[in-house]
């Protein structure tokens, strides 16, 4: 509830507030396409809110110019309803494709079928209606907006804050070579993808308010940083589920062990959770971007081909996951790719980046 208790603010607000334009300053009877168009535009999820106000007056119109046209010649009934939901829907479905416009379609046909009486020209006004329910629900998003940045923030550092633990959990299999703790990391990790999935739902979002409203122009900058961090992230958690499994088959295989490759694990779990703390952290507090990146350059420095010399394969894909987990991580940090894999010991005599040590 304390996560939706925005969005259905924004909700109420556009239905009453597209009602009242549309019924006491226009004078259209009954406009509830108004407050429906409002409603359907924002829903629960911030994300992609302007496309869907789009979406939406377009299926909207094609519904109601088809429901109008056929309606006014062969009345209403059953199969009236039939012949405009099917007309009206694969309308729509040529001119765009999109479920929503589709969706939109069909429900106005049958509204206008049902609601309106043969004969009746109802359509502009409910064109009219609509827009005015997809204005005023962008307007809405503008001026009583979430904070585009919170909500992405949050995701972002609840992902890293399961990744910090993740590691930690491998770590302990390694050293006490128990299978146990590994499993329960791997379960973990292959949750995270409905959270990955949140985060870019609620980028899109935040996208969309720091355009749309003026009360929020100056967190763009640094909107635009967590952006740019939801690959990396994502791509870290690939990595990081990779190492899982390899881990556990290194310890069923009872494969040898460099002691110094379980601490580089035990080290990435402290460095993500500084990372965590970074990305909750206000402008001004630690630990910061450049706190983060000297914590896993710390750990980049152990990441050394000596540690899996003479090593079996998983030992040697987990060394490899730790190398590419630490530069997806000093992505997150702010660095660019070229910089974050120079960060990293030589593992061949003539690197395509030069080692920054």
């Amino acid at each position: 509830m304390r996560a939706s208790a925005l969005p259905v603010l924004q909700c109420a607000l556009a239905a009453g507030l597209s009602w009242w334009i549309a019924n006491d300053l226009i004078h259209h009877p009954d406009p509830f396409f108004a407050p429906i168009a409002a409603v359907v535009s924002l829903g629960l999820s911030l994300g992609a809110r302007v496309r869907r106000s789009v979406e939406l007056i377009v299926g909207v119109t094609v519904g109601i110019g088809v429901g109008d046209l056929l309606i006014s010649f062969i009345g209403t009934g059953a199969w009236q309803i039939v012949l405009v939901v099917a007309l009206a829907m694969s309308t729509a479905i040529f001119l765009d494709g999109g479920p929503i416009i589709a969706m939109q379609a069909g429900t106005s046909g049958v509204l206008v079928s049902t609601l309106i009486p043969p004969g009746a020209s109802g359509g502009p006004h409910r064109m009219v209606d609509a827009l005015i329910g997809g204005l005023v629900g962008v307007v809405v998003v503008a001026f009583v907006p979430s904070h585009p940045v919170l909500r992405a923030r949050k995701s972002a550092a609840s992902i890293l804050g399961t990744a910090s633990e993740v590691l930690q959990l491998v770590a302990d299999g390694l050293v006490a070579n128990d299978p146990k703790p590994i499993e329960e990391a791997l379960r973990k990790a292959r949750t995270t993808q409905a959270a990955i999935d949140g985060l870019r739902a609620s980028l899109t979002g935040g996208r969309e308010i720091s355009r749309l409203s003026p009360l929020y122009w100056n967190s763009r900058p640094r909107f635009e940083r967590l952006e740019r961090a939801a690959d990396p992230i994502d791509n870290a958690m690939r990595n990081i589920r990779v190492l899982a499994r390899r881990s556990l088959s290194l310890v069923r295989d009872d494969e040898i062990l460099d002691p110094r490759l379980v601490d580089e694990v035990e080290k990435l779990s402290h460095a993500v959770d500084v990372l965590r703390r970074m990305v909750l952290a206000d402008p001004g507090q630690q630990p910061d971007r450049a706190e983060a990146a000297r914590v896993l350059r710390s750990v980049a420095v152990g990441a050394k081909a000596e540690l899996v010399q003479n090593a079996g394969i998983s030992a040697t894909v987990v060394f490899a996951q730790i190398r590419s987990l630490i530069v997806d991580l000093l992505q997150v940090a702010g660095l660019s790719r070229v910089s974050a894999v120079a960060t990293l010991p030589p593992t061949v005599p003539k690197p395509a980046y030069p080692p920054d040590l």
